[in-house]
């Protein structure tokens, strides 16, 4: 009786894990084995604008959002949507939150591919909306869904954007323009150290060593201006590997449904605005 007792609880505890906790654990799967069992599978998982647009491949605008393009690019995302998931889904539920998530994601592929036609006519178009013929991926257009649901419930609330890492993506990008030489490959490597330093100084306990990832307090509704103006204004003078219309296409769709739930709740809107002020 007691050893079955403990696999109940043991069981239980498993199936109470938060959606948040799967969707990680999805994620680190789907790109383990897409990444390094079966990288050739990988293009019936990417989102090309191209393929869209000629009726082609249509489930990508789903499944992209579950591969990632690097171990670097996996652990952002994932560490983001570690925090904001967690967050998100406390407000509002795990039902209501597996499906923001994942309609936040498909709207952001949309946009992605709506961006891509507008980009093909304009010189700068590719840069700043995306190329046309590029493979997308990644869960960031979902993450910015939940950006903006909490944007729109809870926008007093303090969060911290880290700058650093941010800042050092872009000088990587801009490194990449440049011609080879040792010296650029001496400048990339010092920059990814000093990159995965300040994702790692996040962790430490000491306030000081936090600080090397330059975090910036902000109100919750300015976040989603800071995380997207920025790199779309750089964009249009640097080819950064950033799908800025599928980031404006989730955070479009979280501040739709975050009005939604404003005006439908007005008293548990009142009670979170006493709460997180």
């Amino acid at each position: 009786m007691p050893r079955y007792q403990h696999r109940n609880r043991s069981r239980k505890s498993l199936y109470n894990f938060r959606t948040t906790t799967w969707l990680i654990i999805t994620n680190v799967l789907i790109f383990y084995i897409l990444f390094y069992l079966a990288p050739e599978s990988s293009r019936y998982i990417l989102l090309q604008g191209k393929q869209i647009i000629q009726g082609e491949a249509l489930w990508t605008l789903l499944t992209s959002m579950f591969m990632h393009q690097g171990l670097l690019h996996l652990f952002v995302n994932m560490f983001s949507l570690f925090f904001l998931g967690n967050f998100c889904e406390q407000l509002i539920g795990k039902k209501r939150f597996i499906w923001l998530y994942l309609l936040a994601g498909l709207f952001a592929g949309i946009f992605f591919v709506l961006g891509t036609i507008i980009g093909s006519g304009i010189p700068w178009g590719p840069r700043v909306f995306g190329d046309i013929n590029a493979m997308a991926a990644g869960a960031s257009g979902a993450l910015f869904g939940l950006l903006g649901l909490l944007a729109m419930l809870v926008p007093r609330y303090r969060v911290y954007l880290i700058v650093g890492p941010i800042i050092v993506f872009v000088l990587l990008a801009i490194i990449d323009t440049l011609p080879q030489s040792p010296a650029i490959f001496i400048i990339n490597i010092l920059l990814n150290i000093i990159l995965f330093a300040m994702i790692f100084s996040l962790f430490m306990p000491s306030k000081n060593l936090r600080k090397f990832s330059i975090p910036v307090a902000l109100p919750m509704w300015f976040a989603p201006v800071v995380a997207i103006v920025p790199l779309i204004v750089i964009s249009f003078a640097i080819d950064l590997p950033i799908g800025n219309s599928a980031h404006l296409g989730g955070l479009l769709f979280g501040l739709a449904y975050g009005t939604y739930l404003r005006l439908k709740y007005p008293q548990k809107m009142l009670l979170l605005k006493r709460f997180f002020r």
